[in-house]
């Protein structure tokens, strides 16, 4: 957020700390008989007789001038992590009407920026997500964010388990620019596989934003995209969000392709999540518990190995998260091409990319190797930073930079170095332990070894026990952000200090 200027004046821009008087007059709004709306650096200044109020221009929803009268709607902070609509509107005398209606106009261009206004959304609740709360935190906390945005709203229950991959299946798409999963992050997977299942799978995930707002009891996506697992910021992070590609992968298990925005993880992490579904109502602490209890058992999950290194080190890691801070290209510069088809001389639409290294049932790539590796602890393949609040378990992902983070520690390290590698992912430190493998992938294939049954677990959905094979494709998604280009979760390179 832009800074003061040196004296502290709101007014006044800190780069350019004397404007000329022009552009303050037309930066300023006279309304009533002793009250004036200004536009300043990075917030709207209503000062009056006796009170001044600060309102952030990313907090601003919507102006409009009707008649002689300018309204003003506005995210109000009433707690930490809750906004609350609120107005403010005042009368215009008539000789400055005209002034009036470009001042709207500049407040909605300084308050939207790049992204866009009214966005049509089609909203999808899990009526049984968040102990059955979804509902009515929609009603309560969402539902009237939008409302003040004018953002055009259609909402839909789901009914039953995969019922949002129908929906989205048969989604028309030029109806809406969002779809957001009032949930889990179950729903967000069920929807990006719907787009995928459509005849136009690769338009309509470019064109469809899917986003979440945060319903359940996981909300990895709203935690890296929104910073936050409160529905009513999420809600005004949608409204402010600006359109990101996301990486998507195609994971490959018997003749099945799924398409996974989250994660993939075999070993305790899976285990831990998925085998500990009847603690649901610890919250995220069930997490921390299931892999406390397999730490001290100290559980190995045998399994042989393959991979396509992107890049291979820490160090390189850290130095390609580093050039992805300072690039500011075009979001669009960042999805692969489509290959053009045609069919009876007419463009085809093109489906789900082809898959580059083929499926699992096909022989192994010759530029990866195959490793058995008998005492692996953890196998964690990452395209989000955060897993849930405060584990920030791929700190150098990013939204689309055509990779996986994989991470793999062994199972055979003692019970103290796994529990401080536990706790290291809270405080930061996970990145830089010796013993935690991490590099850069586009794709690789595991098959469990020496085990009957077992925990896969894909963006935390179960799949079944067997061989799978996991394929990026860049930019195939589309979500919306706060920044455009990085997640909302400490990197490996700090926010701000790229150029060091």
């Amino acid at each position: 957020m832009a800074g003061l200027s040196p004296d502290g004046d709101p007014f006044v821009d800190p780069i350019n700390p004397e404007p000329p008087r022009r552009s303050i007059e037309e930066s300023t709004l006279i309304v009533g008989r002793t009250a004036s709306l200004t536009l300043a650096t990075d917030s709207l200044i209503v000062l009056e007789s006796r009170t001044t109020q600060a309102i952030p221009f990313y907090n601003i929803l919507w102006a409009e001038l009707s008649g002689f009268e300018v309204t003003i709607r506005y995210a109000k902070p009433v707690s930490q992590n809750v906004v609350r609509v609120s107005t403010i509107n005042y009368p215009i005398e008539k000789p400055g009407h005209t002034h009036a209606v470009s001042w709207v106009e500049n407040l909605l261009e300084r308050a939207y920026g790049e992204s866009q206004r009214k966005k049509r959304i089609k909203i999808l609740i899990n009526p049984f997500g968040g102990k059955g709360k979804a509902q009515k935190w929609y009603l309560r906390d969402i539902e009237p964010i939008f409302a003040a945005a004018r953002c055009e709203v259609e909402v839909e229950k789901t009914q039953y388990r995969g019922h949002a991959v129908e929906i989205a299946e048969h989604l028309d798409v030029d109806a809406f620019d969002v779809v957001a999963a009032c949930s889990g992050d179950g729903l967000p997977h069920e929807i990006l596989n719907g787009l995928g299942k459509k005849r136009d799978a690769r338009r309509a995930l470019e064109q469809i934003a899917v986003v979440q707002l945060p319903c359940g009891t996981g909300n990895a996506m709203s935690w890296n995209l929104n910073g936050t697992e409160s529905p009513s910021l999420a809600a005004l992070c949608i409204v402010k969000g600006i359109r990101t590609p996301l990486d998507l992968i195609s994971i490959t298990q018997g003749n099945q392709r799924t398409l996974s925005f989250l994660s993939q993880s075999i070993g305790i992490v899976a285990e831990s999540d998925l085998a500990t579904e009847h603690l649901r109502w610890l919250g995220s602490a069930r997490f921390t518990y299931g892999i406390l209890v397999r730490l001290l058992r100290k559980t190995v999950y045998p399994c042989d190995l393959a991979i396509k290194v992107e890049v291979a080190t820490k160090a390189e890691v850290r130095e390609h998260y580093r050039r992805a801070l300072n690039d500011r290209s075009l979001p669009e510069q960042h999805r692969d091409s489509p290959d053009s088809e045609e069919h009876d001389g007419r463009q085809k639409e093109p489906s789900l990319p082809p898959l580059q290294f083929g499926t699992i049932n096909d022989e192994l790539p010759k530029d990866w190797t195959l490793l058995p590796y008998d005492n692996l602890g953890n196998l964690y393949s990452g395209n989000m930073a955060f897993m849930a609040p405060n584990t920030n378990f791929f700190p150098a992902t990013l939204p689309h930079d055509g990779c996986m983070d994989l991470v793999t520690v062994d199972g055979n390290i003692s019970r103290m170095a796994a529990i401080r590698t536990l706790f290291a992912v809270e405080t930061g430190k996970f990145f830089d332990m010796p013993h935690v493998n991490y590099c850069k992938i586009s794709g690789y294939r595991i098959i469990p070894k020496h085990q009957k049954d077992g925990y896969i677990s894909i963006d935390g959905e179960r799949m079944p026990f067997e061989p799978f094979q996991a394929e990026v494709h860049r930019g195939l998604g589309t979500v919306l952000s706060k920044s455009g280009h990085v997640y909302e979760a400490p990197g490996v390179v700090a926010k701000g200090r790229e150029s060091a």
